[in-house]
């Protein structure tokens, strides 16, 4: 049965907190920021992109799928959640196993093997459903220990994402986490009362950087589905073209990216790793769901801001929801008690697909196994990011 769509009032004098509680209020839909849910879109079309700009780009040192093409390890521990309350200790020590056996030697050598004392680093986190299916701040606190017990400042960390109101309503803030910056792609003016400027601009246009971009050649962000009237698209999304730009914070201001996932759904496809960053390291995307589907996960992943920076995914499934995603809902969360890590962010999602479509299958689910909800992660295989082929993936699980 497909899922209703909801739409999230937007108007340009929302205030953050109105915003926020409208998208956030949307839950069994499968819809957040105005997104229709991504079970109900047709095949994606052939939308030509400029994915071999790209490809013409010579790979850095660190650039995707990483030192451990094809590698996952999966940490879990009975007793990281308890009565709902996360388990900071424990978490800590999940974080440390799961590290360890990813790299196999120890936190000061993983740490050389991905960093250096002078990067600035961008934990990318999902605030989105929170505070019950987002990244969890314990998981945060755990990475943010290992870089600095390894010689990072405090000052080098920054806890991103795309939207401001989301991160502060997550627990991402100054108060929680005391010399690490917080930053968001997109935000209101300093009251929080406008996205735009006394003379009309959109407060965040300076947050985007003209150089890097993602093109969908006549795919625009007008007249785009589930959205009341142009305006209230270009109040998430800040342009309407055909031009999505890359955030600033990603191209000229971090080093590397540690990307800190959630584990859930979204229609019969995930919301997990790829799609952390494939959605949130540029703007403009609600005209990219239905012509391009998961496509978008793999080729912004693909630019080099994201892919010669990108050397560590952390997907929390401390809590896992296996319907009514991307958003909360209450009754399809469990306690998985778990974190996976790769470096290769494709062969991570391409396990934790096949694993949440045979919890979704023991649910009662009806699942549609379509080639198209993984096609993405395919395509990244041919691109040489990462693997996707079960069988040459190697999951190493460990219970603690």
């Amino acid at each position: 049965m497909k899922r209703p769509y909801t739409p999230v009032d937007t108007d340009p004098n929302l205030s953050r907190r109105e915003f926020v509680a409208a998208a956030c209020a949307v839950t069994a839909s499968g819809v957040v920021l105005g997104v229709p849910a991504l079970a109900d879109t047709p095949k994606a079309t052939e939308v030509e992109t400029n994915l071999a700009d790209y490809l013409k780009v010579p790979r850095g040192p660190h650039a995707l799928p990483g030192p451990f093409p094809g590698r996952v390890v999966q940490v879990s521990n009975a007793r990281a959640v308890v009565d709902d309350r996360v388990d900071g200790k424990v978490v800590g020590e999940m974080f440390e196993r799961g590290v360890r056996t990813l790299t196999g030697t120890d936190m000061r050598t993983s740490f050389r093997m991905l960093f250096s004392t002078d990067d600035v680093v961008g934990l990318k986190v999902n605030p989105v459903g929170a505070p019950l299916i987002s990244t969890k701040p314990e998981v945060v606190d755990a990475v943010i220990r290992w870089l600095v017990d390894n010689g990072l400042p405090k000052g080098n960390i920054v806890i991103w994402d795309r939207f401001e109101g989301m991160l502060k309503d997550a627990g991402f803030t100054p108060q929680r986490f005391p010399g690490v910056r917080i930053e968001a792609l997109q935000t209101m003016d300093e009251e929080g009362t406008s996205w735009r400027t006394a003379d009309g601009r959109h407060v965040s246009e300076g947050n985007f950087d003209p150089a890097w971009t993602y093109v969908a050649r006549g795919v625009v962000g007008k007249g785009v589905r589930g959205y009341k009237d142009d305006e209230y698209y270009l109040n998430q999304h800040v342009f309407a073209g055909e031009v999505s730009y890359f955030g600033k914070l990603v191209t000229t201001g971090l080093t590397k990216i540690v990307n800190l996932a959630a584990y859930k759904n979204t229609g019969n496809g995930i919301s997990m790793a790829t799609k952390n960053l494939g959605y949130a390291a540029i703007c403009n995307t609600g005209r990219l769901h239905q012509p391009l589907f998961f496509r978008v996960c793999t080729e912004v992943l693909a630019a080099p801001p994201v892919r010669d920076k990108l050397v560590l995914n952390v997907t929390d499934a401390l809590n896992a929801q296996y319907d009514g995603g991307p958003d909360k809902d209450a009754k399809f969360v469990w306690p998985h008690r778990t974190l996976y890590f790769a470096t290769d962010p494709f062969a991570l999602d391409m396990v934790c697909h096949t694993q949440l479509v045979a919890k979704r299958k023991a649910m009662g689910i009806q699942v549609n196994e379509a080639p198209r909800f993984t096609d993405y992660l395919r395509q990244a295989e041919s691109l040489g990011l990462g693997v996707a082929d079960p069988a040459k993936i190697t999951l190493l699980t460990v219970r603690a």
